[in-house]
């Protein structure tokens, strides 16, 4: 199946956390859940997904808080979603600058076509399924990735799971990532061990390096991993 991105689920209550999870998945997407707004934002600022589904009503910052300070430092497309019609006019007041509303109750895959279409609308307005650093580019939407060396673009031959590594570390390429953060943001499903992520890293700086292209995917000692050094 094709990966179609990172879904920030913001929801505290299980039930309906554990629904909206499994409609996501099954139509592509790679999940990361959180139940109040302080673990969705340190979620935000390690993972960087691609979208964040915001229920309004969340203890410790509610969804209101959550939306502003994510404002504050990215243009994550957002979708709130919440039971009371005055949130939507508190919203609209604030204006936080959501992309998109569901009103509880909804029916999920409502909520899942609201996902894809504000994805399309950000990604083609924004330019953002073509993701590149130096003469290194990521094509989201043709699940490819390229290498240019010498004026020649060649193929980057990739597993699964290095091509969401690779997607996932471009996008903030001087960022110290740790194991455990590329694990949960990459690879969601697996029972694998943090130290994997070292095999897989080690396969992409060898298959960039084969292409021409040197000097990726630095270790950073009692860290991780991180894509490119700051210059």
């Amino acid at each position: 199946m094709v990966d179609k991105g990172l879904i920030l689920l913001v929801e505290d209550e299980p039930e309906i956390a554990q629904i909206l999870d499994a409609y996501l998945v099954r139509d592509g997407f790679r999940t990361v859940r959180a139940a109040d707004g302080e673990t969705a934002l340190t979620h935000h600022s390690v993972l960087s997904p691609d979208l964040v589904l915001l229920d309004v009503r969340i203890p410790r910052l509610d969804g209101f808080e959550v939306l502003a300070r994510i404002r504050r430092e990215s243009n994550t497309p957002t979708i709130m979603v919440t039971a009371l019609a005055e949130d939507l006019d508190r919203l609209a007041g604030l204006r936080l600058g959501a992309d998109d509303y569901v009103v509880k109750p909804f029916n999920p895959q409502e909520v899942v076509a609201r996902v894809n279409a504000v994805l399309r609308r950000t990604r083609n307005g924004a330019g953002a399924t073509v993701l590149r650093f130096e003469n290194v580019e990521v094509d989201l939407d043709a699940h490819a990735a390229f290498v240019e060396t010498t004026g020649k673009r060649q193929s980057l031959p990739l597993t699964l799971s290095e091509f969401r590594i690779l997607a996932h570390m471009i996008r903030r390429p001087t960022h110290a990532f740790e194991r455990a953060d590329i694990l949960d943001a990459c690879l969601p499903d697996s029972d694998a061990l943090a130290r994997t992520v070292d095999t897989h890293v080690a396969n992409l700086r060898r298959k960039l390096e084969d292409l021409g292209a040197c000097g990726f995917f630095s270790a950073v000692r009692g860290v991780g991993y991180r894509f490119v050094e700051p210059r």
